[in-house]
């Protein structure tokens, strides 16, 4: 199955909320949708599971278009909403009785699809609980458990981790692999994006309502300014070692996280070499010195830090 958003255009009276987008992504693959508050991706998410209509462009699945044919999308997309609506009176289980109705799923099947997507999403304990008493993560399973019901190809996901704990957030990224490894199309919206790096193989940057960015993580991440991430920890007292690295070339920001400091440098490995030598040279001793690369995290930085400069903020 191949997702295609070809110059998608959504305006909300002058306000241009997705403004000519076009990015695509495949089975087996999990794609992040990035993006700030109002950066266009629920919207973009909204139209692609057929809850709203672009202004102009179009979605197509396999050559399907969701502007003609929005009933033949919707048998083949699970929608994820950032939050499940509140039915107070209703269980789990007629929860998603009602929604494998709505997809006409023969009684004959109805009551085995039903206990799969409970025994795979965790629910099978909780099958008799009312939606309202439910937590954070049990309402996130359940809507999980919605938006697979009728065994979609294609999983589009706003949010799913927000609110979670991280025992909950754990289990959601186990269970998105293995959706993954079914041949299943994912992309997922999230402002974790540190998790997101460890699931997905692509990503796309949406910034007011345009794409800033769009491949595979090794793709975009080598497009951008190289930037590595050093962890210090001094043998000695933070706030010195914190100063002097503040006063060496290529240091751009410096953090403390715990007994360590945090530094964000332009460059690569020869620029850390260059650091930690000269750190050393100023007397300041060194417990530990560790490398990271570039990551989603500091890839969103960068972008929405060029935006913001463009204009004047």
């Amino acid at each position: 199955m191949e997702v295609k958003i070809n110059r998608l255009k959504r305006y909300f009276g002058l306000t241009r909320a997705v403004d000519d987008i076009s990015f695509s992504f495949s089975s087996g693959e999990i794609v992040a949708f990035i993006g700030s508050n109002g950066a266009g991706k629920t919207t973009t998410m909204r139209i692609l599971a057929t809850l709203d209509e672009p202004t102009e462009g179009d979605v197509e699945l396999d050559g399907v278009s969701a502007v003609n044919h929005p009933e033949q999308v919707r048998k083949l997309i699970g929608y994820m909403p950032d939050s499940l609506p509140t039915h107070r009176d209703m269980t789990v289980h007629e929860y998603l009785d009602f929604f494998a109705r709505a997809y006409s799923i023969p009684s004959e099947k109805r009551a085995q699809t039903i206990d799969d997507v409970q025994s795979f999403t965790g629910l099978g304990d909780i099958r008799n609980n009312t939606l309202h008493s439910l937590s954070k993560g049990m309402k996130q399973r359940v809507s999980l458990g919605r938006a697979l019901i009728h065994d979609p190809p294609v999983m589009v996901m706003d949010e799913p981790a927000a609110g979670l704990d991280p025992r909950a957030r754990i289990e959601l990224r186990e269970l998105l692999r293995i959706l993954a490894d079914q041949g299943k199309a994912i992309l997922i919206s999230s402002h974790i994006l540190t998790e997101l790096s460890e699931i997905c193989g692509g990503a796309v940057i949406i910034e007011k309502g345009k794409i800033a960015v769009a491949g595979t993580l090794d793709e975009i991440l080598s497009q951008q300014a190289p930037q590595t991430v050093l962890a210090v920890r001094p043998a000695g007292g933070l706030e010195e070692a914190r100063q002097a690295l503040m006063l060496l070339p290529n240091v751009e920001n410096v953090a403390v996280v715990g007994n360590e400091l945090e530094a964000r440098i332009s460059g690569g490995e020869e620029e850390a070499s260059q650091i930690l030598s000269e750190l050393m040279k100023q007397g300041i001793q060194i417990a530990e010195f560790k490398r990271r690369g570039g990551d989603l995290e500091s890839l969103f930085m960068q972008i929405t830090g060029k935006e913001d400069e463009g204009n004047g903020k």
